[in-house]
């Protein structure tokens, strides 16, 4: 059996489904960042993978996410280690993380009405309001 990359108790990827490529790094690092490839980027293509369902599929892209693009393909570059190795874990746990965000349900708002207190208050602070803003006006000699 395929060894599988487990998101939460429902979800989880086998890893022949991502892809890890090595690349060179890039930013400071002197001659070494110029000979090692130890910069990883994983790429999953989850719009296509049937072990994402539609749900979490149309949540992933709800998310906003500047790694996931419109088609469903999670883009993670992974270079913060000079280690291979370390880089690879690290992506590997963003992408858990990205999926778990996903899988989580929002529990859908239900709307309630202002209590007695709250609206005396608002009509109390409404009538001073108004106050202010008469005083303010011309004054009348009478």
């Amino acid at each position: 059996m395929a060894e599988v990359l487990k998101v939460d108790n429902g979800l989880s990827i086998p890893l022949d489904e991502i892809r890890l490529d090595a690349v060179r790094a890039s930013g400071a690092g002197g001659q070494h960042v110029n000979k090692v490839s130890t910069a990883i980027h994983l790429r999953f293509d989850a719009g296509r993978s049937r072990h994402v369902p539609a749900a979490v599929l149309e949540r992933l892209l709800a998310l906003g996410d500047s790694r996931v693009r419109q088609d469903g393909l999670i883009v993670i570059k992974s270079q913060g280690s000079r280690s291979q190795r370390q880089n690879r874990e690290a992506a590997l746990e963003r992408l858990v993380e990205l999926l778990k965000r996903a899988t989580k349900t929002r529990k859908p708002r239900i709307p309630t009405r202002p209590g007695r207190a709250a609206r005396q208050q608002r009509l109390d602070d409404k009538g001073k309001r108004g106050a202010v803003k008469r005083l303010r006006g011309r004054i009348r000699d009478e």
